[in-house]
């Protein structure tokens, strides 16, 4: 643990209560893509298959329980909750994500680490997670009137990773000089996919303007 870890944990979590707000207060979902959560959980679920065999600390494990309970908790509201199923932007929310499986299946079984069940589940989770975001990228652009919360969850899902970059370069230089490539690698594609995003968003907060992508 290290502070940009920790910054990293505390914005990630930051991003879901953003949006569970959203949908609780405002009960919509508008430009939310249902396909990016549902990537979530599938990243979630195969990562953190570790609960059930290792044991490295009660703020991992805790945080670990938060992030998939969240990410469920988003996606059932999304599909089965009587007025906020209603706000689903479904025509807008096009991306065909399967793709993004389907790829990142075929990367962790090409590169991973090791050729165990784990392992190859962790390695699909990092691939998975690094274009994850690419179905709500596409949903808010092709949205007119992007709220406040929306624009401020993605910002803040984006400085997660941001920050976990530093992170790791805190860790190689401080702690043990290892190369990771594999979340190198998924971190830096992850990161770079929101740069566009990142632009819009800070000139829209500088100029005080609603913010809006281009098509």
């Amino acid at each position: 643990m290290n502070l940009f870890r920790l910054l990293g944990d505390m914005t990630h979590l930051l991003s879901i209560v953003v949006l569970l707000l959203k949908i609780r207060t405002m009960k919509s979902c508008a430009g939310i893509s249902l396909k990016t959560q549902e990537l979530y959980v599938i990243v979630f679920l195969t990562r953190y298959l570790d609960l059930f065999t290792k044991y490295y600390s009660v703020y991992n494990t805790a945080m670990k329980l938060v992030f998939l309970g969240t990410s469920i908790g988003i996606v059932w509201y999304m599909r089965y909750h009587k007025v906020v199923k209603q706000t689903y932007s479904k025509g807008e929310d096009t991306f065909r994500h399967y793709f993004l499986i389907l790829l990142s299946v075929l990367l962790a079984l090409l590169i991973h680490r090791s050729f165990d069940v784990i392992e190859v589940l962790w390695t699909f989770s990092l691939y998975l997670e690094a274009v994850a975001i690419l179905p709500q990228l596409v949903l808010l652009q092709k949205s007119r009137n992007i709220d406040t919360l929306t624009g401020d969850y993605v910002f803040l899902l984006g400085a997660y990773r941001a920050l976990y970059i530093l992170n790791w370069v805190y860790r190689f230089f401080m702690e043990n000089h290892k190369y990771r490539w594999i979340p190198w690698i998924s971190g830096l594609v992850q990161t770079a996919l929101y740069a566009d995003f990142f632009y819009y968003y800070i000139k829209s907060w500088k100029n005080r303007e609603k913010l809006k992508l281009p098509a």
